[in-house]
């Protein structure tokens, strides 16, 4: 009971009205009955601990979907990804038939340290066997992750060598970077993907930029595409960095949450940066707030599609046993007054969850006149006064639709059953040395290396095998668009995570092509900063007729 005694009080004690307040005993009171009551008499023995958890979870589950509850092993799970580093050997691996296959090993990290190489694959962790015996990848993780300074034996089987190898891992903290990749698009532009918005992004971030000036940069892509969000104090120290002195950033307000600005301080080193912020329909939460500033600032103009729309502040509240409560205590709303939370009916989680897929089903990742813009949710921008809109998410000013044209039911169902994977792994395994050899660095790797016919029959062969159909009309849809995977995955093992957006992920990428046609283009760039898209009010206006 100690759990429910401590939550119920630390709950409402945070904002309470009298009429709460006196009504707090009795409410109080008829949980703890009814808790009593079960744990006493029902017909069956319960588990009073996971009985306090499902009714806390009830409680949550008929607010908002962004209340929630964890245990103190999810609630490990879910902080640990946003602190910037966690402890174990230091490697990133993929799996090839139930077998862990090193991609890469951290540099200076714990395993590179040892001799630990791609390529190897992990059959012992102590004298645990984790290879053919279909274990999860986060079974696995337990096993290899652990304290600061504690050990772990495992036995590798290396290609060329007979014999497995056995190294002694002291574990260390590994960094959990936010940035994916950084580079020069061209002489003067930069680019910069952000995953996450953590504990030690902010510092990524100006590390990067730094890079990127010493590099020539004048002009910057900021891709926050995908980027599910995270902490909010590093999606204002990031908009510091772009605004001026006195300028709104993001608020905060709630039924008991009093209005809480943010606002620049004015010591930003890149106020006047010209750039681009990249979005789509995975980006949320800290992203939106920091898409959305740049955007009612005039301060960036915003290329994608509509992003997710979660504007509901978590208020973390932690149990002595590790467990926490996420309770939504407020709603973001960006300088210009959008609430960025999408519309959402209480309890129906079922429904929030699915609403992506409407998006989908209703054309709005497609075409932009299959998106509805309303007249009533017209915002304009604190600088130029430009017409904006709201109604959850930020939408771009420029709108780029999604290409489709090549994705097929086989390309699917290469991709679904790891296809692709396993044979980039197997290819990489017989060929790292010559390619290594033949092509010192990415750039000549990307200049020089084709993807043949001949490893596409291998490719293909590898997909009947595990009864993939070939459909040659369908593959020839798709066969650019394999090739150019495969080609960046192998150069991502080789070379690293980064190469592979340098290589496939941004060579086809729609929305950079239209980031950088408008950074490039001052005049449409500074037109759409100050006039914003002419295109939205025909939507509007074909919305009202």
């Amino acid at each position: 009971m100690k759990k429910i005694l401590l939550a119920i009080p630390l709950c409402l004690a945070l904002s309470l009205t009298s009429a709460a307040q006196r009504s707090m005993p009795q409410l109080l009171q008829k949980l703890l009955n009814a808790e009593y009551a079960i744990s006493s008499l029902y017909v069956d023995s319960v588990n009073e601990e996971k009985l306090v958890e499902d009714a806390i979870r009830g409680m949550l589950e008929n607010l908002d979907p962004h209340s929630s509850y964890t245990d103190a092993k999810e609630t490990k799970e879910l902080e640990e990804p946003l602190q910037g580093e966690f402890s174990g050997v230091g490697i990133q691996f993929n799996m090839s038939q139930d077998t862990l296959y090193v991609i890469q090993t951290v540099p200076g990290g714990p395993s590179e340290r040892v001799g630990v190489l791609a390529g190897d694959r992990i059959i012992y962790v102590n004298d645990t066997t984790i290879a053919g015996v279909k274990m999860k990848n986060s079974d696995i993780q337990k096993r290899l992750r652990g304290p600061k300074g504690s050990k772990v034996t495992i036995q590798v089987k290396r290609p060329g060598v007979k014999e497995l190898i056995t190294f002694r891992i002291t574990r260390d903290n590994i960094p959990l970077h936010s940035i994916d990749a950084q580079y020069m698009l061209d002489e003067r532009t930069g680019y910069l993907r952000i995953s996450r918005f953590g504990a030690k992004t902010h510092e990524e971030m100006m590390e990067a930029l730094k890079e990127l000036s010493k590099q020539g940069m004048t002009q910057l892509v900021m891709d926050l595409s995908d980027n599910g969000g995270g902490y909010l104090n590093a999606a204002i120290d990031m908009c510091n960095e772009f605004l001026d002195r006195g300028q709104l950033m993001v608020y905060t307000e709630g039924e008991n949450s009093p209005r809480n600005e943010a606002h620049a301080n004015g010591w930003g080193d890149y106020k006047g940066l010209h750039m681009v912020v990249m979005v789509n329909q995975y980006s949320a939460s800290a992203a939106e707030i920091f898409a959305g500033a740049m955007q009612d600032w005039d301060r960036a103009v915003i290329v994608g599609r509509r992003t997710f729309g979660k504007g509901l502040v978590q208020r973390p509240i932690k149990f002595e046993d590790g467990s926490m409560m996420r309770l939504t205590v407020a709603r973001y709303y960006t300088p210009s007054g959008r609430c960025i939370q999408k519309p959402y009916s209480r309890g129906d989680k079922k429904a929030y969850e699915k609403e992506l897929l409407d998006r989908a089903n209703e054309g709005e990742y497609y075409s932009l006149d299959s998106i509805q813009f309303n007249d009533s949710l017209r915002y304009t921008t604190c600088l130029n006064g430009r017409t904006i809109y709201g109604g959850g998410g930020v939408m771009p000013d420029v709108y780029v639709p999604i290409d489709t044209t090549e994705y097929t039911t086989y390309y699917r169902d290469m991709t679904a059953k790891g296809i692709i994977n396993q044979y980039v792994i197997q290819y990489v395994d017989k060929n790292r040395k010559q390619i290594s050899k033949q092509y010192k660095k990415l750039k000549d790797f990307d200049g020089g290396f084709t993807v043949t016919d001949e490893m596409m029959r291998d490719f293909i062969a590898m997909g009947e095998k595990d009864s993939v159909k070939y459909d040659e009309e369908k593959y020839r849809t798709s066969e650019k668009l394999l090739k150019d995977i495969i080609k960046g995955l192998i150069a991502r093992d080789i070379y690293g995570d980064q190469s592979a957006y340098s290589v496939i992920i941004n060579h086809r990428n729609r929305d950079l092509k239209a980031a950088c046609d408008i950074l490039n283009d001052r005049e449409r760039y500074d037109r759409m900063l100050r006039e914003g898209n002419p295109e939205y009010e025909r939507l509007v206006k074909k919305h009202d007729e």
